[in-house]
C-alpha cells in the first residue's frame, strides 16, 4: 500500500561524520532539478483535483498541500529530501478523489469528516512550520535554513499515520468506534494518538514448515472473514509455527497490513500470572506502551483505531491458571477484545479451556502426514550412507505419531552423533521400549524424544551438569544469561561448551543474549528431571542477591544486570519467598527498591508479599508492603499503592513502630493531595494526630508539614497561620519556610517580598539534588511566570530537569511539559507542541511515563490548542484528560478540563452548554474542598489566558449567565 510504514532511506550515519558519504556538488544540483520538476508535475494535479472535489474540507487539505510543495520548489535548498512526502502527496490527492467521490458537504459521513479532519491538522502543522522557516530562516535559533532530514523524517511518519485512517477497514474500525464513544465503552480517539507507541513486527515466517500449506490457506481465508480462531494440539506440535506462516499470507498482510501482531506468553508461570501480566505482554506485543490503572482500556483504544490480528500464543499459560480468583478477568477481557469490530484473534493451546463468550473456530492442529514427516526428517539428518532402511525410517517416524518438534529433535540428534540409519533404528528401539507404558492417549513422541537425545553420547559425555543445566534453564524465566553464566554456576566448569552442545542438539536456542528453552521442553524438563539441585540454587541466588544488596540509585552495572535479568531475579525471590521467607526479606525489599529506581513496572512479587505470615515481632512485611507502596506511588497506580501503604501502617503500629506507621499515614495523605482530595488528605491527618501523641519531634514536625500542604488548597485559613508547627523543626524547618513564602504568594502576598525570601532561602539548600532547592526553583518560577518574567520562570524550571535527568524520568518530563506552557504565551504554538509531545527519538531517555505524567501532558496540551484557536482539537484533549482523570481519581485536573470544555462552548455562544460545565466544576471544588474562586490560586501554571472569561463571568452570575441560570 503506498501509505504503510517503511524503513528509513537515510543513513544512521550522522550526516557530519567524515566517514559518512558526502554527495558532489553537481550529484546534488541535479538531485534538487530532478526534484523540483516532480514538485511542478505534482503541484500541477493536485491543483486539477482541488477543482474537482466536491468537499470543501478536502478542498482545503489539497491547497495546503500545495502550498507547502510550491514553497518547497521556491525556497528550500534541499528539495531533493522531500521526494517521500511529495510522493505522500500525490497519495493524498489520490485518495481524497477517491474518497469523496458521490459525497457532498451535507452528506460527509462522520467517520470520513474525522480522518479528514485528522489529515488537515496534519498539513496545517507542516505547512506552519514551512512557512515559518520561509519567513523567519535563520533568526529563529531552533530553524535552519534547509530543513534538517531528522524534521522531514518526523513529518513523513505523521503523513503516514494519517493516511493509515484512510485504509478501508481502518475506516470501518473509525466508524465503530465512534458508536462505542456513545455507549462509553472506549476511550476518546485521541487516547491512540497521546499514547506512547512503538511499532512492533511479527516474528518471521518459519524457515522449516512443511505440510500445512492447505491447512494454512484454510485458515487464512477464515482469518480475512473475520473469523476467530483456536488452534489446540500438544506441544512442539506446531501450533506456533502454524500462527506465524498465517501473519505471512499475502492475503493476510493485504488485509491487515502492519497491524498483525504476535503476543507470546512463553516462559510466565500460571501459578502466578495475573491479569497486569497478561495485559503487560499483550501491550508490549502491540507496541504501546501502559501508564496507570485500566490497561485493558488503553489496549481497547489501540486496537479499536483499525482492523488488527493478534495471535495469543501459549495461551494455556493463562488457562490453565483460571482456577485462580484474581484472574477471572482475563477471559471476558479477551472475549471483549473478540468483539471489538475489525480485530481477530488467533489462540494456539494445548487446553481446550478457550475463553467464553468468543465464537471460536477450533481446529485441531494435526501431525505431519508421512511425506512431509520423511521430508522435514532428512531436510536435518543426511546419512552419508545409502542403506535401504525407507521402511525402518517410515516405522520410527510413526513412531513419532509425526509429531513435529519430536522429529526435529530426533533428527538433530542422529546428525550431531553421526549415527547411521541402523544405529538411529537401534538407538530408537531400545528407548523406545522403555517408555512404551507412559500414560494412556497422550501424545509421548517428546518424551521418548527427549530421552534419547538426552542419552546421546554429545550429552552423556557432559555428564550430570548437561542435566543440571537444563533444569537451570527452565526454572529460570528469561533463561540462561549467557554473558554471565559462569558467574551465576560457577561450580558448572563447562557451561558455556554444554549450553553450546544443548543448543545443538536443538533443546536450547539463543535469543536475545540468553539461553532459552521452547516451551514443550520446558514443560518436560520440569515435569521428568529433577529441579535444579541445591548447589545450583544457591549459586544462583548468591549471585543475584549480590547485585541486588550492591545496587543503589546511581545507574551502573549493577543496575543494568538488574534490568537486564529483572524476571529472574524477581522468580527466585518469589521461590524463596515460598520456601525460606526469613532469608529473603531484606532482598525482596531491596529489589522493590532497585525496580523504582531503574525499572519501575508492577511486579508479580505482589501477591506473595501480601500473603507474608508474620511470626515475629520484626516487622519484615511491613517492610517489604513499605517498598511496595513506594513502587506503586511511582508508577501513579495510586489504589494499589494505598492498598500496600495501609496494610503497613496497620502492622507497624500493631509490633509498636509508632514512626514508620505515621510514614505509611503521611504517604498515603499525599497520595489524595496529589489527586486533588485535600479534604480527605487533612482529615487523614487530623485523625492520625488525635490518636497518636507518642511520636518524636521530627514525625510530628513532618505530620504537621503535609497537613498545612492540604490545608493550604481550601483556604480556611490565613496564610501566616500555615507551616508555623513545623518551622522551628531542624529537618522540616527549611522545607517549611519555603512553603510558608509559597503559600503567601498563592493568597495574594506582594510578589517582591516572596521572590526576595525565596532567593534568600536558597543558599540554604544543601545541593541540587535537594528537594528544597527544587522547590525554592519551582516557586521563584512561579512568581517569574506570573509576572511575565517568561525568561526566568524557563530558566528556573530548566535548571529542575536537570536535576532530574537521568534518575526520574517523569520528574523530567512534568517539568518539561510546565516549561511548553510558559513557552505558549510567547504563541510559538509549533514549538510548544513539540516540547510537549517530543519526537520518540527524544523520548528515549524517558522511558516511562507514569499516569500523572500522562495527564499533565493531556492538559497542558489542551491548552496550548485552545490558545492557538483549535478549538476542536482543544476539546479532544480536554475530555482525554477527564476521562484519564475518572481512571485516576484525579479532582483537580478534571475540574481545569472543564473549565476549558466550558470555555470552548462560551466562545462557539453555546452558553447553555458552558453553563452545564461551569456547574459540573462546583461538586468537584465541593468535593476537593476549594473555593471556586481559587480554583487555579495554588496551580498558577495552569491559569488560562484572562481572554477565556467565561468562567470569571458564570461565577458572578454576569451576563449571559445570569438569564440562563
Amino acid at each position: 500500500m503506498p501509505f504503510k510504514s517503511r524503513k528509513s532511506r537515510r543513513s544512521n550515519e550522522p550526516q557530519n561524520s567524515p566517514n559518512a558519504q558526502q554527495p558532489s556538488s553537481q550529484t546534488k544540483e541535479s538531485q534538487d532539478d530532478n526534484a523540483s520538476q516532480v514538485l511542478g508535475a505534482t503541484i500541477a494535479a493536485i491543483n486539477v483535483t482541488k477543482n474537482l472535489v466536491p468537499i470543501d474540507l478536502a478542498k482545503g487539505i489539497l491547497g495546503t498541500v500545495a502550498n507547502i510543495l510550491m514553497i518547497v520548489q521556491s525556497v528550500i535548498k534541499n528539495k531533493s529530501d522531500f521526494l517521500v512526502i511529495v510522493n505522500q502527496c500525490k497519495t493524498i490527492r489520490e485518495i481524497l478523489e477517491r474518497v469523496t467521490k458521490d459525497t457532498t458537504n451535507d452528506n460527509l459521513p462522520e467517520y470520513l469528516a474525522r480522518a479528514l479532519l485528522e489529515l488537515n491538522l496534519s498539513v496545517n502543522n507542516i505547512n506552519n512550520e514551512v512557512v515559518s522557516r520561509k519567513d523567519q530562516g535563520a533568526l529563529k535559533r531552533f530553524f535552519f535554513a534547509t530543513i534538517d532530514c531528522d524534521r522531514i523524517a518526523s513529518w513523513e511518519k505523521d503523513i503516514d499515520r494519517v493516511l493509515l485512517l484512510f485504509h478501508t477497514e481502518a475506516i470501518t474500525g473509525i466508524a465503530i468506534r465512534m458508536e462505542r464513544l456513545a455507549l462509553r465503552l472506549d476511550d476518546y480517539t485521541s487516547g491512540v494518538d497521546a499514547m506512547k507507541y512503538h511499532p512492533t513486527e511479527p516474528p518471521s515466517r518459519p524457515s522449516m514448515f512443511y505440510g500445512c500449506d492447505d491447512l494454512v490457506a484454510e485458515l487464512t481465508t477464515l482469518v480475512v472473514n473475520g473469523k476467530h480462531i483456536a488452534l489446540i494440539g500438544a506441544g512442539g506440535i506446531g501450533k506456533s509455527s502454524l500462527a506465524k506462516a498465517i501473519l505471512h499470507e499475502p492475503l493476510t498482510i493485504e488485509k491487515f497490513a502492519d497491524r498483525r501482531f504476535f503476543v507470546t506468553y512463553d516462559g510466565l508461570d500460571p501459578s502466578t500470572i495475573t491479569l497486569e501480566t497478561f495485559t503487560t505482554c499483550f501491550a508490549g506485543a502491540l507496541g504501546i506502551e501502559l501508564a496507570g490503572a485500566n490497561h485493558m482500556r488503553q489496549i481497547y483504544t489501540f486496537l479499536c483505531s483499525a482492523s488488527a490480528l493478534v495471535v495469543l500464543d501459549n495461551a494455556e499459560t493463562f488457562e490453565e491458571a483460571s482456577e485462580s480468583s484474581a484472574l477471572g478477568e482475563i477471559p471476558s477481557a479477551i472475549a471483549e477484545i473478540a468483539w471489538i469490530p475489525g480485530v481477530v484473534l488467533i489462540l494456539s493451546s494445548r487446553s481446550r479451556r478457550s475463553a467464553l463468550n468468543v465464537p471460536w473456530i477450533t481446529k485441531d492442529v494435526p501431525s505431519l502426514d508421512l511425506s512431509s514427516a520423511q521430508e522435514a526428517f532428512f531436510q536435518i539428518y543426511r546419512p552419508a550412507g545409502h542403506e535401504n532402511v525407507e521402511e525402518g525410517i517410515t516405522n520410527l517416524l510413526q513412531d513419532l505419531e509425526f509429531h513435529p518438534l519430536s522429529i526435529n529433535l530426533l533428527a538433530n540428534a542422529a546428525q550431531q552423533n553421526g549415527w547411521s540409519p541402523v544405529m538411529l533404528l537401534e538407538r530408537w528401539k531400545d528407548q523406545h521400549s522403555a517408555v512404551l507404558d507412559h500414560g494412556e492417549g497422550k501424545l509421548q513422541s517428546l518424551s521418548y524424544t527427549m530421552q534419547l537425545s538426552l542419552n546421546s553420547p554429545s550429552i552423556q559425555e557432559l555428564g550430570e551438569e548437561a542435566r543440571h543445566t537444563l533444569a537451570v534453564i527452565a526454572f529460570l524465566p528469561q533463561g540462561l544469561n549467557e554473558a554471565l553464566s559462569k558467574r551465576i554456576l560457577p561450580s558448572t566448569l563447562q557451561i558455556v561448551r554444554i549450553c553450546d552442545i544443548l543448543c545443538r542438539q536443538s533443546l536450547v536456542y539463543h535469543q536475545g543474549g540468553f539461553v532459552k528453552m521452547l516451551a514443550p521442553i520446558r514443560y518436560y524438563v520440569q515435569n521428568s528431571l529433577p529441579p535444579p539441585d541445591s548447589i545450583c540454587l544457591r549459586e544462583i541466588r548468591t549471585f543475584y542477591y549480590h547485585i541486588v544488596q550492591r545496587c543503589s540509585a546511581e545507574r551502573n552495572g549493577h543496575a543494568d544486570i538488574i534490568i537486564s535479568n529483572h524476571l529472574n531475579i524477581e522468580h527466585v525471590i518469589a521461590f524463596d519467598l515460598a520456601r525460606t521467607p526469613g532469608d529473603t526479606y531484606q532482598v525482596c525489599c531491596k529489589f522493590l527498591e532497585c525496580l523504582t529506581w531503574h525499572l519501575p513496572r508492577p511486579t508479580s512479587l505482589t501477591p506473595d508479599i501480601f500473603n507474608i505470615v508474620e511470626n515475629s515481632a520484626r516487622t519484615p512485611k511491613a517492610d517489604c508492603l513499605w517498598r511496595l507502596g513506594w513502587l506503586y506511588t511511582t508508577l501513579s497506580q495510586n489504589e494499589e499503592s494505598m492498598k500496600a501503604f495501609k496494610a503497613a501502617g496497620a502492622l507497624y503500629l500493631a509490633t509498636g513502630n509508632r514512626e514508620m506507621a505515621a510514614g505509611c499515614v503521611i504517604e498515603c495523605a499525599d497520595i489524595y493531595r496529589c489527586q486533588g482530595r485535600f479534604v480527605q488528605s487533612q482529615q487523614v491527618l487530623e485523625d492520625f494526630q488525635h490518636s497518636e501523641s507518642y511520636l518524636s519531634a521530627p514525625m510530628k514536625a513532618q505530620v504537621w508539614y503535609f497537613l498545612d500542604r492540604a490545608r493550604m488548597y481550601k483556604f480556611a485559613t490565613f496564610a501566616d497561620e500555615l507551616f508555623v508547627q513545623s518551622s522551628e523543626d531542624h529537618i522540616w524547618g527549611l522545607q517549611s519556610k519555603i512553603w510558608y513564602w509559597r503559600a503567601k504568594f498563592y493568597y495574594g502576598g506582594d510578589t517582591v517580598q516572596v521572590n526576595k525570601h525565596l532567593a534568600e532561602l536558597l543558599p540554604q539548600c544543601t545541593g541540587t539534588g535537594d528537594s528544597t532547592y527544587k522547590d525554592v526553583l519551582f516557586g521563584l518560577a512561579e512568581v517569574a511566570f506570573c509576572e511575565g518574567r517568561l525568561f526566568d520562570a524557563m530558566d528556573n524550571l530548566q535548571k529542575i530537569v536537570e536535576m532530574f535527568e537521568g534518575q526520574h524520568s517523569h520528574g523530567v518530563l512534568w517539568h518539561t511539559v510546565l516549561k511548553a506552557l510558559v513557552a505558549s504565551k510567547q504563541g510559538d504554538h509549533t514549538f510548544v507542541r513539540e516540547l510537549i509531545n517530543p519526537t520518540p527519538e527524544l523520548l528515549q531517555p524517558f522511558a516511562l511515563p507514569t499516569a500523572f505524567v500522562f495527564l499533565v501532558r493531556s492538559y497542558s496540551s489542551a491548552c496550548v490548542e485552545l490558545m492557538a484557536g483549535a478549538y476542536d482539537r482543544a476539546e479532544s484533549y480536554f475530555i482525554t484528560t477527564i476521562e484519564g482523570c475518572d481512571i485516576q481519581g484525579h479532582l483537580s485536573l478534571k475540574a481545569y478540563s472543564k473549565r476549558g470544555l466550558g470555555e470552548i462552548a462560551f466562545v462557539h455562544g453555546d452558553f447553555a452548554l458552558a453553563t452545564r460545565y461551569f456547574t459540573e466544576i462546583r461538586p468537584l471544588c465541593t468535593e476537593m474542598g476549594v473555593p471556586p474562586w481559587h480554583l487555579y490560586s495554588c496551580e498558577p501554571f495552569y491559569v488560562l489566558p484572562d481572554r477565556f472569561r467565561g468562567w470569571t463571568l458564570f461565577l458572578k452570575g454576569s451576563s449571559p449567565f445570569a438569564n440562563i441560570m
